[in-house]
């Protein structure tokens, strides 16, 4: 039995609800790499959120999807614009810059948000043959300093990004709660914004693996197939993956999953603004909470309840709620912490 920690909603387990869809279609023979029924009904179901002229792609992990899902639309000599902080830039080991021989662009954020004055600086060098032409924008919803962009947001910049024939890329590997957090469905911030590519999570949020790249417009994914074969993640029995979307996007279960989590960093960070010593540096908004604390307090809270430090010259530090985060972890983290800050004041 692992204990839980507040370090990622990586590290929870799987909803019940996940491995009995697993286990349900854990029986007979099916055709391999896509071709089966399951698959299909899940793509149906991802049609019938997003409409039916869309292209969806099954893949195993997050990386993947961000980086097959830029490769298509672009070319070596392109350029990505995202924010400093973001995945694609930080924690996926020069795999988009790799594959894609794109080259990226960083703009430096307060809140990890992506604006048109911070993407203004990297927009010029069109038709120069010398410089790396822009072609993508890519946002994280919800972004890696746990803030959520708005649907106005978003629409602002996929307007800019299209009137410079430019395209909007959205990583949502916590796309459920940013929805939660948003008030909204899926649809109305990513399509309806302006959004052209978008990575679908579900693993931090209940699933075991998979996520899903999906092309709103379906130009985009030509000869996608092919590109997900050379990129090592075409699943060969992909009916674990679908089957797992299928019970994901029934019955508001991503939305269940999703609240909770989101509740759960509320109420943590409800609590720990209540000590004194601790400060808050972001907003809260969907399930992370960032928080300056006394650095001798990091390690010996870490031993109990393991999480990362996000800044470790501002002493600031990350904690992550998950699905299946209780009130009772965020009531012994809060009193350990408190303990802890007492010896701090001695």
């Amino acid at each position: 039995m692992f204990s839980r920690g507040f370090a990622s909603d990586n590290n929870s387990g799987v909803h019940p609800r996940i491995l009995e869809a697993i286990n349900d279609v854990n029986h007979g023979h099916t055709i391999a790499y896509g071709d089966d029924p399951i698959t299909q009904k899940a793509i149906d179901r991802f049609k019938q959120i997003f409409g039916n002229d869309i292209e969806v792609f099954f893949v195993f992990i997050g990386s993947a999807a961000n980086v097959l899902g830029l490769k298509a639309v672009t070319q070596p000599h392109n350029a990505i614009i995202c924010a400093e902080t973001a995945h694609i830039n930080v924690d996926e080991c020069g795999a988009p810059e790799r594959f894609t021989g794109c080259k990226l662009l960083s703009v430096p954020t307060v809140n990890g948000k992506l604006t048109i004055d911070g993407i203004k600086k990297h927009m010029h060098g069109f038709g120069f043959q010398h410089h790396s032409q822009p072609k993508v924008i890519s946002i994280s919803q919800v972004s890696e300093l746990g803030t959520v962009y708005t649907v106005d947001e978003i629409k602002t910049l996929a307007d800019f990004a299209h009137s410079h024939n430019m395209l909007l890329h959205m990583d949502g590997a916590r796309l459920a709660n940013a929805a939660v957090s948003l008030g909204k469905g899926f649809r109305e911030f990513t399509r309806d914004a302006g959004v052209d590519v978008l990575s679908f999570g579900g693993t931090k949020n209940g699933m075991m693996y998979g996520e899903a790249i999906v092309f709103f417009n379906q130009q985009l994914a030509h000869d996608f197939m092919y590109t997900r074969k050379q990129g090592l993640q075409l699943a060969s029995k992909m009916r674990y993956i679908s089957a797992q979307f299928l019970a994901y996007l029934e019955d508001g279960q991503w939305d269940s999953t999703a609240r909770h989590a989101n509740a759960m960093a509320q109420l943590l960070a409800k609590k720990v603004s209540a000590i004194q010593g601790v400060t808050i540096t972001q907003p809260v908004q969907a399930n992370a909470v960032f928080a300056i604390v006394p650095p001798e307090l990091i390690h010996p809270l870490q031993s109990e309840y393991f999480f990362y430090v996000w800044d470790e010259d501002r002493s600031e530090v990350r904690w992550m709620t998950s699905w299946d985060t209780t009130e009772q972890d965020i009531d012994r983290f809060c009193e350990l912490l408190e303990e802890l800050m007492r010896t701090v004041k001695r």
